[in-house]
């Protein structure tokens, strides 16, 4: 075990629509791939970390997109929330297989097939160590499922959020264009502004500055990297308010 492992008690890991399909795949949900990712979770809770899940809807649908093509903007945003709950859903499924005990709170009431966001509710299951999948984003149009992650962390008290994406951390350049671009381990939210480094949605990123939530940015396809993260292996960049 590193010297430099973190101490997580509660984490908010971030998982994009996308994430849950196979690249190439023509399915909106593949069910080997979020099976993968269930896998790595539950090794991270049988480790005893408290985790939420926060979800996005880009593999069904994208709000902005559809508004940027003349649909109205809160109906498309509402769209993309229903998304995330079958996104959710699908996230529950597999945990359960592998015996994690898990809720689904969706934003959005839909008592059939999912509790309601209470937040006290949602910090006693985690507390009492269930998974919990926060679905529907933050119930309100306009806002990415990003300033979802960081108002739940915020309202959960978590250690920080975890954002798995498609590269291994943040760049002082997008690195699929700029061959020699610099990976970080560590960068302040203060310099991620003035560099203009797309980490998190301005909103999203607000929030993690003023309530001193650290985000750690990795890379998801690699296989045992969602355990390394919520376990707090060094992995990635961690952005803090630390300069």
């Amino acid at each position: 075990m590193s010297e430099n492992k973190r101490s997580f008690k509660r984490v908010v890991l971030k998982l994009s629509g996308e994430a849950l399909r196979e690249v190439g795949s023509q399915d909106n949900i593949s069910p080997e791939i979020v099976g993968r990712i269930a896998l790595e979770i539950k090794e991270a809770h049988a480790a005893g970390v408290e985790i939420a899940i926060v979800v996005g809807g880009g593999n069904f649908w994208r709000g902005a997109s559809a508004s940027a093509r003349g649909m109205d903007r809160a109906t498309a945003d509402y769209v993309g929330m229903m998304a995330t709950v079958m996104n959710a859903l699908a996230v529950q499924s597999a945990l359960e297989v592998e015996g994690v005990p898990c809720v689904v709170q969706s934003a959005i009431e839909m008592k059939n097939v999912a509790e309601p966001f209470i937040r006290r509710k949602a910090s006693r299951h985690l507390s009492d160590g269930r998974v919990v999948i926060f679905a529907a984003g933050t119930g309100s149009p306009f806002f990415s499922t990003d300033t979802t992650s960081a108002l739940r962390a915020s309202e959960m008290g978590a250690c920080a959020i975890l954002k798995a994406t498609m590269v291994d951390g943040v760049y002082n350049a997008d690195p699929k264009k700029v061959p020699d671009a610099v990976r970080y381990e560590q960068i302040s939210f203060r310099r991620c502004l003035s560099d203009q480094l797309a980490v998190m949605d301005s909103t999203a990123f607000s929030l993690c500055m003023d309530n001193n939530i650290p985000i750690i940015v990795f890379d998801l396809n690699e296989h045992g990297n969602i355990t390394k993260a919520i376990t707090g292996e060094p992995i990635g960049t961690i952005v803090t308010n630390e300069d």
